[in-house]
């Protein structure tokens, strides 16, 4: 029986063996199984396990961790949606097209379930888990009511400090002398209403608006932040205001190596600009002189040395200028380059004859000049037109592009020398032209602003068919009392010709020759005058000869 007993002892040592190493693979394979959970919002999705000879489960539960966290940072159940790519060796789990996480083969394989089931199962917990955070309790809901409860508190008693201290700088603001607003060239007088009385109250006013207005945008969105409702609303708010500073900040910051450039050089061109004109006021003045070059010029050639210098410098300024790359920006520039070419041709025409006329010197400021048959004094000379105030005192603007064609005659530019004033008068054959002379000079002699030396001359232009032209030329230095001067000559001539008996007459004849008698002044005698002439010399008591002829011859009497 012992025999028996050992042998049967000796039988199950194998099959105990076999027991006892299936028993240390599975503890060995137990030992071999390594899981770390996926945590979302505090709470535990799912656990993924696999090998230690695999990669590190603990860093790939990190990571989807993570991914999961920024991805339903913003969940919005209106919008977000989450689902499945299969694909050959593994499935996605996706959150708004975006990869959350996967599963693979060796996840299904570990969990003892299909892969396919895993991912539903996987997915299902990830969509409840974002969307229980919508649900508040009541206890979260009272805490939330009562931080927009303090909230507002803040935003009234915030709004009831700005009121206090403007109401306060607006008393002293308003101690300010009223009358500011009534000063000559005020222009912040127009932008204010009719019944504003301190400019200073007006504009704290509008300050304290911009301020309550400003913390009104920027608060609210952050009371209601605190209902889950509306936090979506809130991010999707500030992201509205934060985009257009962020872009504004950001580019003036990209904006500041151009800044630098652009000041540069404009104090650069009003440097030069500014010695330009030292310049140009010291040739105005007298002060430097350079050859051949007139002070009349100096200003000028001033404004034109200052806007090509201008012009040069916002050719350099304009690759800068912010924008200056964009089509709209190129757009506007062609647009406005194409009305300035199609509507500025006699604008154009006009500055390059004011250019011209400014460097021939015909005039200036003040001279009396005729242009086109307008005679009067220069008030205005400017790049584009002429202003002249003819001797009636009325003011004419001439483009001048009109004089640049036209003739100029300048009374004015005499300096040491005088012009020559004429007239002209018509008068018979019958007069002697050395009477007609003499008396046209003693009319001149009487005038008054001519010049005795040199003296007044007599041209007998033209022999007409019933009368000669007799032209009396003066001297005078005095071209503003032209019009004067005439009217003086005028009645000179009239006053002299009267008291020597000669009419202003240009007669007209009828010459048959069948006696009647000729009208050659050498070739009459006084008994040969008609007896209107004798008549006139009767009343006038000039130029009567009587010849009394004696004759003692018996046979005539």
């Amino acid at each position: 029986m012992y025999f028996r007993k050992i042998l049967i002892a000796i039988a199950f040592v194998p099959a105990f063996l076999m027991a006892q190493q299936d028993s240390l693979n599975v503890i060995t394979n137990s030992e071999e199984i390594v899981s770390a959970p996926v945590i979302l919002n505090s709470d535990t999705l799912f656990f993924i396990k696999n090998k230690a000879s695999g990669y590190p489960v603990e860093a790939r539960a990190k990571r989807a961790s993570d991914r999961l966290q920024r991805l339903t940072k913003n969940y919005n159940i209106a919008k977000d949606s989450v689902s499945l790519r299969t694909s050959d060796k593994f499935i996605e789990v996706l959150y708004n097209n975006d990869l959350a996480f996967i599963v693979t083969p060796n996840d299904a394989k570990f969990n003892n379930t299909p892969i396919e089931q895993l991912a539903d199962i996987r997915m299902d917990s990830l969509i409840e888990n974002i969307q229980s955070v919508e649900t508040l309790s009541p206890k979260q809901w009272l805490i939330r009511i009562g931080y927009f409860t303090l909230s507002l508190f803040v935003l009234i008693g915030f709004i009831k400090l700005v009121n206090w201290i403007f109401r306060k700088l607006n008393i002293r603001l308003s101690k300010i002398e009223k009358t500011f607003l009534k000063k000559k060239g005020n222009i912040l007088r127009y932008f204010i209403p009719n019944k504003t009385a301190n400019i200073f109250v007006f504009i704290s006013n509008l300050l304290r608006v911009f301020v309550i207005v400003v913390f009104l945008l920027m608060f609210s969105p952050f009371m209601f932040s605190f209902f889950p409702w509306a936090e979506h609303v809130v991010d999707l708010f500030y992201g509205y205001i934060s985009s257009p500073v962020k872009y504004i900040f950001f580019g003036f910051i990209d904006f500041i190596p151009s800044l630098f450039f652009i000041v540069f050089i404009s104090i650069l061109a009003r440097y030069i600009v500014r010695v330009g004109n030292e310049i140009s006021d010291d040739i105005e003045n007298g002060v430097y002189k350079i050859n051949n070059f007139h002070k009349d010029w100096a200003k000028p050639t001033s404004n034109i040395f200052s806007i090509l210098i201008y012009a040069l410098s916002l050719i350099f300024i304009f690759p800068y200028l912010p924008g200056s790359g964009s089509s709209a920006f190129q757009g506007i520039s062609i647009f406005i380059g194409a009305i300035i070419s199609f509507g500025s041709t006699s604008a154009i025409a006009n500055i390059i004859a004011g250019i011209v006329i400014t460097y021939m010197r015909s005039f200036k400021i003040g001279d009396r000049v005729k242009i086109d048959d307008i005679v009067g004094d220069v008030i205005e000379k400017s790049i584009l037109i002429t202003r002249l105030r003819t001797l009636k005192n009325e003011d004419v603007t001439i483009p001048n592009a009109n004089i640049l064609i036209g003739n100029i005659v300048n009374y004015s530019n005499i300096k040491n020398r005088t012009i020559i004033l004429h007239t002209k008068i018509t008068l018979g054959y019958d007069l002697d032209w050395k009477t007609a002379n003499k008396l046209l000079i003693a009319a001149a002699d009487k005038t008054k602003y001519t010049e005795k030396t040199p003296k007044p001359f007599v041209l007998q232009t033209s022999l007409d068919d019933y009368y000669v032209t007799y032209e009396l030329n003066v001297h005078t230095k005095e071209t503003n009392k032209i019009p004067f001067i005439y009217s003086e000559i005028h009645k000179n001539i009239l006053e002299v010709f009267d008291a020597a008996g000669i009419e202003i007459l240009s007669p007209a004849y009828q010459a048959n020759r069948d006696g009647n008698l000729t009208t050659v002044p050498s070739q009459l005698n006084a008994e040969d005058k008609s007896p209107i002439n004798k008549l006139v010399d009767h009343l006038t008591g000039q130029n009567q000869k009587i010849t009394i002829v004696k004759n003692d011859d018996p046979s005539e009497k």
